[in-house]
């Protein structure tokens, strides 16, 4: 397989499912969409500035047929149903692991969803969704019915199927010729409809929505309410009936309850305690039996074997007395129906809270636009969000929102992109500017055409990355979830250990006692609280970040984050606002300043250097004529080589002259003054002979010398990389406070100087662009995008940040250090809860002071400590950054 060229950190195996592009004859593959449209407008430009770039970030492969990869990997996103505690979380992802053609399996308690890494040959989401199902668990699904047209015979119906079954995501389709619709079933959040419309017409057919259930706006939404309505039915069913039980069970504080007789009385609360069993806590029993039967435990099977243990004793002092000796022949109905009342109000108000931690989640989803007036056929037509594809034309009317991403053909408006940059002041945009998707125009109308629909546009990928995040796991999760793995069966050891401890040893009645220790110590172990210690606090803190224009990748990187002590800010965009322009020309006796702007210019327009745009820049606002070059040569790190008319002219730096043959020393002294005001400049040098200087400057940017104070404030270092020279690099340092800069960084090079300060033991977050700057963002501990929300700086950085300010970096690292100290909390509050709990639940204080704690009270503290972490974690909604 031939390497055209590197330009995204993907592997080939992604590069040849992502896209392909045909010119001159030759195919191109892409690992990414970006990168493809790039190519698609100007296939010629894309290849010339990507060959004379050193290292970008991406690849393009150039591959005969026979080459191409069998193996096609991809990931999906499945929503879980039915986990109830960490080990749930374990048992799906061991089963996902050991499955044919999985990569690689991530399973998040808090989120409910798996993510998987798969072999699209080998695998497919229908198997996967099979899998999780046969441990045990379900799998959410939602359908869609489409209507198909140029169907004629059971020929196409064949086609179309098989056309939607190859979408990932897809579990079934089922096309009908008579009625010419078909019916998808398929996994939320995975498909789209445009994607299924697509598939449609991959095949030759057309294909359009006749029916969205309107649970699909927001399934998860729904799903979460309908959890919520029954877990309180049966909350509320459980807790009546146990009233009255406790009523009829507590002697002492209702004496009429002695004058039943006794076996009557057990007989009644028999009676009144299997409704609850049956009903609220059957859900218990059934979890259980399913993870029996895969040969594995949760949180299910303690409170199954606890309250089932208690329930059968009861049931033989209530049926057989005469099994047990007179002085234990007591029942525990009130410990079984009390227990699931309170594990089910535990689990409601954890619920309820953890419904919360999703809310960034719903606010993005909520900015979609729901339609859009498309242009077709010369009419207007309002058309669900849905339909929309791409190279439609689209009107956008005053105070509406702007359906997807686009580039505006006709009018000119003012836009609010607060959502997307969180500036308030809105931007001003004419024909040809970009358009985003969900941000609102603000005053005039204007047409735009469609370039980004569906999961393609900004505010998609940007929903996408943050849920992404959400569902990962952080490395201080492993921990946590090996313990959960082993938890539930060493809890379960402990609980029978106790059993025949208090009976063998225990006074009298020691069976009585034995029973009470081993329901204790199973209702009290819960790695509920374990498990959502981590996820909870990962998913606010990820979701806090993206409201405040902070995209986070993952977990790792929210987590390394906090453990920065080295920032490395790249000068050209980060430091500066990346628009340099020229301030001053010095001529010489044989040219005057307009030649040699024109000339420098006639060179500069074969470079897609920044100088070399703010040259050309100043030669077009005074309406110079250019002159026809020839043989362009840039030389990285010092400048580029030219002809004109056959004579040799030079730009760059004092090296360069000396190199070419000529003397730059009595400019030298022009150059130095120029660098110690931090502009950069150029010498310009033409038929051997120096015949001026020009020289740039890019601003800096107006809050970033506050932002690289507030980052000392941190405790942390600040490092500059520029490709300027030690004077103009010095200058700048010591104006913005920058203790320790590089200065004549050749881009190929900025990743080398990460490593270097890596290698004095520090962990390093480079802060740059997210295009030039790849190279040295992936050395980087933890890479932070400055790209102002676009795509490939979305790919490139751990975190990327929506507005293009280095005080976004202060903010990065504080939600970092904040997410940290909520996990640390929650964590530590989870393992004292469990190391205390057990041993006070197993009877370790009643030989000094005669207290053994009642199941009752142990199903209250299991419940509070769930509850007690996810509410931790929602703290983190509230921290200012």
């Amino acid at each position: 397989m031939k390497v055209k060229d590197v330009v995204c950190n993907m592997t080939i195996e992604d590069s040849a499912a992502a896209g392909k592009s045909e010119f001159q004859g030759e195919i191109y593959y892409f690992c990414n969409l970006n990168c493809k449209q790039k190519f698609d407008q100007d296939p010629a430009k894309y290849l010339r500035t990507s060959e004379s770039v050193e290292a970008l970030p991406q690849i393009i492969v150039k591959p005969d047929k026979s080459d191409l990869p069998e193996a096609v990997v991809k990931k999906i996103d499945l929503p879980v149903s039915g986990m109830s505690c960490a080990s749930c979380a374990v048992t799906i992802e061991k089963a996902l692991k050991h499955a044919d053609g999985v990569a690689g399996a991530s399973v998040n308690f808090a989120s409910q969803k798996a993510s998987v890494t798969f072999d699209a040959s080998k695998v497919d989401a229908t198997k996967l969704a099979e899998t999780i199902r046969s441990a045990g668990y379900e799998v959410a699904e939602d359908s869609i019915t489409l209507s198909i047209k140029g169907m004629h015979c059971a020929s196409c119906v064949s086609k179309v199927e098989k056309g939607l079954q190859r979408v990932p995501g897809v579990l079934a389709a089922n096309a009908n010729i008579s009625t010419e619709k078909a019916d998808v079933k398929f996994i939320p959040d995975s498909v789209s409809p445009t994607d299924l419309i697509k598939a449609v017409q991959a095949v030759g057919y057309d294909a359009e929505i006749t029916q969205i259930d309107a649970d699909q706006q927001d399934r998860e939404q729904k799903e979460r309410e309908r959890h919520l309505k029954t877990l309180f039915r049966k909350m509320t069913f459980s807790a009546v009936f146990s009233v009255i039980i406790l009523i009829l069970s507590i002697t002492d504080l209702f004496p009429f309850a002695k004058s039943i007789p006794e076996q009557w009385r057990f007989l009644m609360l028999f009676l009144l305690t299997t409704p609850v069993l049956l009903f609220s806590g059957s859900q218990f029993y059934v979890s259980a039996w399913k993870a029996l039967k895969h040969k594995s435990a949760d949180m299910n099977t303690l409170i199954a074997m606890g309250t089932g243990a208690a329930f059968l004793y009861s049931m033989v002092a209530t049926f057989v007395p005469s099994f047990l000796p007179e002085n234990m022949r007591h029942v525990y109905f009130d410990t079984t129906a009390v227990i699931i009342t309170l594990i089910l109000v535990g689990r409601f108000l954890e619920a309820r809270a953890k419904g919360q931690t999703s809310e960034a989640i719903r606010k993005l989803i909520g900015l979609q636009a729901k339609t859009a007036r498309v242009i077709r056929d010369g009419k207007e037509i309002d058309l669900p969000i849905e339909q929309v594809i791409s190279g439609d034309i689209i009107f956008v009317r005053p105070g509406e929102k702007i359906p997807v991403d686009g580039v505006i053909l006709e009018g000119r408006s003012s836009v609010d992109e607060s959502m997307i940059t969180g500036e308030s002041m809105p931007v001003h945009k004419n024909i040809g500017d970009e358009v985003i998707g969900a941000t609102i125009n603000k005053t005039g109308a204007f047409k735009m055409k469609a370039t980004k629909v569906g999961k393609d546009t900004l505010l998609s990928q940007i929903i996408k990355l943050v849920q992404e995040a959400q569902g990962s796991k952080a490395p201080i999760q492993r921990l946590a979830d090996v313990i959960a793995g082993i938890f539930v069966p060493v809890v379960i050891a402990l609980a029978t250990l106790a059993f025949f401890i208090w009976l063998i040893w225990g006074p009298a009645p020691s069976l009585t006692y034995a029973l009470v220790t081993f329901v204790t110590v199973l209702i009290i172990a819960c790695p509920c609280a374990l498990g959502l210690a981590t996820p909870t606090s990962i998913m606010v803190g990820t979701g806090k970040g993206a409201e405040n224009g902070i995209l986070i990748k993952n977990a790792e990187a929210l987590e390394i984050a906090h453990k920065t002590r080295i920032v490395v800010l790249d000068k050209t965009g980060t430091i500066t606002e990346g628009n340099p322009r020229v301030t001053d020309i010095i001529k010489t006796d044989q040219l005057d300043k307009d030649e040699v702007l024109a000339l420098a210019a006639s060179v500069e327009t074969n470079s897609e250097h920044a100088l070399a745009e703010a040259i050309v820049k100043a030669a077009k606002a005074k309406e110079l004529k250019l002159a026809e070059t020839k043989n362009f040569n840039a030389i990285p790190g010092m400048g580029v080589v030219a002809e004109i008319n056959g004579s040799k002219i030079l730009l760059g730096n004092e090296k360069l002259m000396r190199e070419q043959g000529l003397s730059p020393e009595k400019y030298s002294e022009a150059m130095n003054a120029f660098s110690q005001t931090g502009k950069t400049a150029i010498l310009v040098a033409f038929a051997d002979k120096i015949v001026g200087i020009i020289a740039i400057a890019d601003v800096v940017k107006s809050d970033s010398k506050e932002a690289i104070q507030k980052l000392h404030e941190l405790g942390l270092e600040v490092v500059m990389l520029t490709g300027d020279n030690e004077k103009t690099a010095a200058a700048i340092a010591q104006q913005m406070d920058i203790d320790r800069y590089f200065a004549e960084v050749m881009p190929g090079d900025k990743a080398n100087y990460v490593k270097s300060l890596q290698e004095e033991g520090k962990i390093v977050a480079m802060v740059g662009d997210g295009i030039n700057d790849a190279p040295a963002l992936a050395q980087a501990d933890i890479g932070i995008a400055m790209g102002s929300g676009t795509d490939v700086a979305i790919e490139s950085g751990d975190i990327t940040l929506m507005k293009s300010s280095l005080h976004d970096v202060v903010k990065a690292i504080k939600l970092s250090r904040a997410t940290m100290r909520n996990i640390k909390q929650n964590l530590f509050g989870s393992f004292i809860y469990n190391s205390l709990g057990i041993p006070i639940a197993a009877g370790t204080l009643y030989p000094v002071l005669g207290i053994l704690l009642s199941p009752i009270i142990a199903a209250a503290a299991m419940a509070a400590s769930s509850v007690t972490v996810v509410t931790n974690a929602l703290r983190l909604r509230r921290v200012k950054l």
